[in-house]
């Protein structure tokens, strides 16, 4: 049975899980949902689609797969690498202390990167797109921390191609989704670009081709 991703593409969390999907090469459905409209809160479409009534947040992404249904997207990647871990690339690492540092750069990109980015993003351009002014001295603050994050990926990425080490692994692609936003429509690529070692692991992760399948369906 097909796997079914509800969530609109061009949202930063369900790409995170189609990019897994794609590493991985597993067939999966995506299902569409406007969050703009409040879509997946609505009464005629939680009737059409009961999943979202069994997740208590009214979050995407949310998957389907047969009768076992997961919200969160870090998860549902950890999910769909174990599950279909002797299929396509390794993304979880081989021995118990490899896998513990997927884990541990995981939380890195969860709580020291995609918070601070998510801020930025939204200042900078979706309240923009919405007609409101984004909080320039938030974004200010933001990026000085984010400076000092990167600052710690540099002395990582030099010691090793990858962040868990020296295969690509979901520690990587969980910071694909984020970083496109900030380099590309945020306008702080600078701060990628002007890291030798963080502008190469950029150039490398967003060109692997489960990525770049991502944007295509993105646009």
């Amino acid at each position: 049975m097909v796997m079914k991703v509800y969530g609109p593409v061009r949202a930063a969390c369900p790409q995170r899980v189609l990019a897994c999907l794609l590493e991985k090469g597993v067939e999966f459905e995506v299902v569409h949902v406007d969050l703009d409209s409040g879509e997946h809160k609505r009464p005629d479409f939680l009737l059409r689609h009961f999943i979202f009534l069994q997740e208590p947040f009214g979050q995407v992404p949310v998957i389907e797969d047969g009768d076992f249904r997961l919200f969160e997207s870090r998860a549902i990647i950890r999910y769909i690498a174990v599950k279909y871990e002797e299929q396509g690339p390794n993304l979880l690492g081989k021995s118990l202390e490899e896998k513990a540092v997927v884990d541990q750069w995981l939380e890195v990109e969860a709580h020291n990167f995609n918070e601070l980015v998510f801020t930025m993003v939204m200042q900078l351009v979706i309240l923009p797109r919405m007609c409101e002014q984004g909080d320039l001295a938030l974004v200010d603050a933001c990026e000085r921390k984010l400076e000092k994050v990167f600052d710690v990926y540099e002395q990582r990425l030099s010691k090793s191609r990858y962040l868990a080490g020296d295969s690509f692994t979901l520690a990587d692609l969980s910071h694909l989704p984020a970083t496109r936003y900030l380099v590309n429509e945020a306008g702080m690529r600078h701060l990628v670009v002007e890291r030798k070692s963080v502008n190469a692991w950029w150039e490398d992760i967003s060109n692997r081709a489960a990525w770049k399948k991502v944007m295509e369906l993105a646009s």
